[in-house]
């Protein structure tokens, strides 16, 4: 499998920036009564699959060399895509290999809400329960991507892979806060703050979208230094 390092890198921002629309769309009240609450929830389970699907793509980005900017080669030709890996050590990689399945488990949470058939113990189970082991897999992701840009204290608000990094350790806080407030208890009737779950979602979304968009200037400012660097490493 090949493909061009720019492209890969613009179809995971896209696929991320069209995934949390669909989960900042969902939370939106005037949207909820327009469609209905199946119709919501469907679209929730739409931002996942877009979720998984810019995961996915960007785990093989991180395990295959030849799509990284670092390398300063040219980025528009067609190049080795690795399907499989594994690397541990690669702080990267960790980053992406934990949250592919986060997403998954946001499929299986999303999948299960459209149900409107789900007891409050189906619902905690099925909806509730996924939903938080993706939000702690999504943590646990942001933290590694934080170091792999660099030490956790070092501020370079300049460098876009900072923002992106810290963008979506935000977004993930507030994806956790959200399926905290919606934990639906087997025995109760609802979640425990509507309110508060609906407003971490739309948070959450809002960060990762902007740190999706940021993946094209971070694309850039990674090549250009790559360049500069390139004649000092020969």
């Amino acid at each position: 499998m090949r493909c061009r390092p720019r492209a890969l890198n613009a179809l995971i921002a896209v696929l991320f920036m069209v995934g949390s629309a669909c989960f900042a769309l969902g939370t939106i009240p005037a949207y909820v009564s327009a469609v209905g609450g199946t119709a919501d929830a469907i679209t929730y389970f739409i931002g996942s699959i877009f979720f998984t699907s810019a995961s996915l793509s960007q785990l093989m980005q991180s395990q295959s060399p030849a799509m990284s900017p670092d390398l300063g080669g040219d980025d528009s030709s067609p190049a080795p895509i690795v399907v499989r890996a594994w690397l541990p050590h690669n702080r990267g990689w960790l980053a992406a290999a934990t949250q592919f399945p986060g997403t998954l488990a946001f499929n299986v949470s999303t999948a299960f809400a459209i149900s409107s058939e789900l007891t409050a113990s189906q619902t905690h189970r099925l909806v509730w329960g996924p939903d938080f082991v993706g939000s702690i897999l999504f943590l646990i992701s942001s933290g590694c991507a934080i170091v792999a840009v660099g030490r956790v204290t070092e501020l370079e608000p300049e460098m876009y892979s900072w923002q992106v990094a810290w963008l979506n350790m935000i977004g993930s806080i507030f994806f956790m806060l959200s399926a905290l407030a919606g934990l639906t208890l087997p025995h109760a009737a609802r979640e425990i703050d509507p309110r508060w779950a609906s407003l971490g979602t739309l948070l959450g979304a809002i960060c990762f979208f902007t740190g999706a968009a940021l993946m094209f200037p971070e694309w850039g400012q990674a090549r250009r230094i790559a360049r500069r660097e390139r004649p000092a490493t020969t």
